[in-house]
C-alpha cells in the first residue's frame, strides 16, 4: 500500500487550510497514494480560537474534505476540531473517500510540559480502523504516542499500520522523545507507524509564539521491526512510501511480543 504524508505548516483560516490540503492531497494522487494523512490541527493550528472554528462532521469544513479526497480518487485523513459539551471541542481525525467515512476522537489529551489541552478539548473514549483495499490500520494522534496500549489495540483489532498525526510541540529533547516513541510503537505492537507532524513553523521563517505546540516536522515511516524507512526533515514536504503489508506477519514470528503477552503479572 502506498502512504503519503503531508507534513505542512496549518494557519489559523480553514479555508485557506482546505486550500492547502486539495494541493497536497492533488500531489500525493499524482504519486500513486492510496491514503494521504494529513497532521493533527489541519483544520486550524493550534493557538488558534478552536471553538470558534470547530464545525461537526457533516458541517461544510468535513464536507469539502470529502470532496477533495473523492475528486482525487484517495482516502484523506485529516486533524479536525468538532464542538463537545461546556465550550469545549473534540479533536477529531476525519478519514474519508474511496468509500471510507470514519472519525477518530483523540483519547489521551495532551497535559503535559506546561500545556493543557483537557481546558478547551474533550477525550474520546474509543479506538478507531479504517479498511482500505482489504488493509486495516489504526487511527492515532500526537500524544497518543506515548501510551503503547492503543497501538496494541489496533494490533489486536487486525490493524497493520497505524496513521499517526501530530502537531507535536517543540522544546529541550522533543525530537528525541518523537523519534523514541514512535519507533517503540511500532515496535511494540509490530505494526508499520505512519507519523506525520506539522512543519517546523521557524524552517518556513515563521514566528513561533506562546506555548502551543505547533510542529517540529520530521515525520517518518517506521517499519514492524523498528527500524525507519523513510523520513523527513523539519521543513515541509511530502513524504510517499510504499508499506509492504506481509512484513507485518514476518516480523511477528520472529518478535513474538503481542503473542508472548500475559493478561496478569506475578505478585
Amino acid at each position: 500500500m502506498r502512504i503519503a504524508l503531508s507534513q505542512l505548516s496549518t494557519g489559523s483560516d480553514p479555508e485557506k487550510n482546505l486550500r492547502l490540503i486539495e494541493e497536497w492531497t492533488s500531489r500525493a494522487a499524482e504519486a500513486g497514494a492510496r491514503v494521504v494523512v494529513f497532521p493533527e490541527a489541519s483544520m486550524a493550528c493550534f493557538g488558534s480560537p478552536l471553538t470558534d472554528v470547530a464545525e461537526p462532521l457533516d458541517g461544510p469544513w468535513a464536507d469539502a474534505v470529502r470532496n477533495i479526497a473523492d475528486s482525487a480518487g484517495v482516502v484523506v485523513v485529516a486533524g479536525m476540531f468538532t464542538p463537545a459539551p461546556g465550550r469545549r471541542v473534540t479533536n477529531t481525525l476525519l478519514a474519508t473517500g474511496h468509500g471510507i467515512e470514519a472519525a477518530y476522537d483523540k483519547i489521551h489529551l495532551y497535559d503535559a510540559f506546561g500545556y493543557a489541552e483537557s481546558e478547551t478539548v474533550a477525550a474520546g473514549s474509543r479506538t478507531v480502523t479504517i479498511d482500505v483495499d482489504g488493509v486495516r490500520l489504526g487511527l492515532a494522534t500526537c500524544y497518543d504516542v506515548r501510551f503503547p496500549e492503543l497501538f496494541r489495540a489496533h494490533a489486536d483489532a487486525g490493524a497493520v499500520a497505524t496513521l499517526l498525526a501530530a502537531s507535536w510541540g517543540a522544546g529541550p529533547g522533543k525530537l528525541d522523545q518523537w523519534e523514541l516513541l514512535v519507533r517503540a510503537r511500532a515496535l511494540d505492537a509490530t505494526v508499520w507507524v505512519a507519523a506525520v507532524d506539522q512543519a517546523d513553523p521557524a524552517a518556513s521563517g515563521a514566528e513561533v509564539r506562546g506555548a502551543a505546540p505547533t510542529g517540529i516536522g520530521h515525520s517518518r515511516v517506521v517499519g514492524p521491526d523498528g527500524t525507519v524507512r523513510h523520513r523527513l526533515d523539519a521543513e515541509p514536504g511530502l513524504l510517499v512510501a510504499d508499506v509492504d503489508v506481509d512484513e507485518v506477519a514476518a516480523v511477528r514470528e520472529k518478535i513474538s511480543v503481542l503473542a508472548n503477552r500475559r493478561s496478569e503479572l506475578p505478585g
